[in-house]
């Protein structure tokens, strides 16, 4: 448990952000401090690795769905680790300073994901730990950047490890997109860019400190969440789970490179996006607010009478109202008022498209010409 989670006021937050607050007594006051950029959020129960040696970097990049034998120190990147079939298995934020690569994850995953590495060694130089010892705070990287302002000066209150900024909503090189917006310059993400701090764990206190004493103020993970699912991000403790493709989520802007070599999985993202359609599609839910209660994630979502998806992600944001993520088959009406699932009885919903119902990714090539006679094509 969260030594700041000890904090007067301090509500503690529930699976999968468990061991932390998801508030400190007026959660929508705390919202609008993250989105000002003066705020932190404990993020202390996510999990860290280290991964050392020489081979580290082109380690990683054989194993990973991200280009990263030529990473720069200090460069933030994202990457996943898929199954054979391009289905998603672990994700994580990952910064290098040059002689150590820090890659930070779900709360729980990361004994999962060293031994996942471990058996990948091979007679290559590298070792994986998991490091209890450093923590985490989030950020905002926007407005007047006050918090991340105290954390980054040149002679902070607390030396840090490392600022790993957030790559999303941008579409990184190798990278595409399946949120086909008019203005990618649009996308609700510009507005929220986050940063995570990677600090000794010891020193969390005194950060959290410094940032209050330079004006700023803490924030749960409830703050958090909300402008995350406003930003239409994913994340792998809620969207993702045993059938998720890295498309069906737009995870493509940030955590793949299209053109690098061969890695688990690299078969069925490729061929996902030259040639099938992603069966699923990541929707932002507008829900109905007249009543008090809200859906929970793992609701069901309905279009008449039939089961189209589930909820994956809920909040309650300052200005938005109540809003969530959900994964809903591709094929479900875009324009349709949808139904959720919720503790007192159905919840009317409106869908705000993320992955374009085409199933069509940026850049995708194009068919080489008709098909030849009595042949069909297959669509997945």
């Amino acid at each position: 448990m969260s030594a700041v989670l000890g904090r007067s006021g301090a509500v503690a937050a529930t699976a999968p952000d468990g061991g932390v607050a998801a508030h400190y007594g007026d959660p929508m006051r705390e919202q609008r401090a993250l989105v000002r950029g003066a705020a932190v959020v404990d993020l202390s129960h996510l999990g860290v690795l280290a991964v050392t040696g020489r081979d580290r970097l082109t380690w990683l990049d054989t194993l990973s769905s991200q280009w990263l034998r030529d990473l720069a120190p200090g460069v933030g990147a994202e990457l996943l680790l898929l199954d054979p079939n391009g289905r998603v298995e672990h994700a994580a934020a990952l910064l290098d300073d040059g002689e150590t690569t820090l890659l930070v994850t779900e709360s729980g995953r990361a004994e999962p994901l060293a031994q996942f590495l471990d058996s990948m060694r091979f007679m290559l130089d590298v070792q994986v730990t998991v490091r209890e010892d450093v923590a985490v705070l989030g950020t905002i990287a926007a407005g007047d950047g006050a918090a991340l302002a105290v954390l980054a000066a040149p002679d902070p209150p607390v030396q840090v490890h490392g600022i790993w900024r957030d790559p999303w909503p941008g579409v990184v090189p190798g990278g595409t997109r399946y949120a086909l917006l008019p203005d990618d310059a649009t996308h609700p993400g510009r507005q929220t860019p986050g940063a995570l701090v990677l600090l000794p764990a010891d020193a969390l206190e005194d950060a959290v400190a410094a940032v209050e004493r330079a004006g700023g103020a803490i924030a749960g993970t409830m703050a958090w969440e909300a402008l995350r699912i406003a930003a239409w991000r994913p994340r792998l403790a809620r969207e993702v789970d045993h059938r998720s493709l890295p498309h069906e989520l737009d995870w493509l802007r940030t955590a793949v490179h299209l053109n690098k070599g061969c890695y688990r999985g690299q078969e069925g993202v490729a061929r996902t996006f030259s040639t099938g359609r992603p069966p699923r599609r990541l929707v932002m839910l507008h829900l109905d607010g007249s009543e008090h209660l809200i859906p929970e994630a793992g609701a069901d979502v309905a279009l008449g009478e039939k089961v189209v998806g589930r909820v994956t992600s809920v909040a309650r944001h300052h200005e938005l109202g109540p809003i969530a993520l959900a994964v809903l088959k591709r094929s479900t009406d875009a324009a349709a008022e949808v139904q959720v699932a919720g503790p007192g009885g159905a919840i009317a919903a409106s869908q705000e498209v993320i992955v374009s119902p085409d199933g069509l990714g940026e850049g995708r090539p194009q068919p080489r010409g008709p098909l030849a006679g009595g042949l069909r094509r297959r669509t997945l």
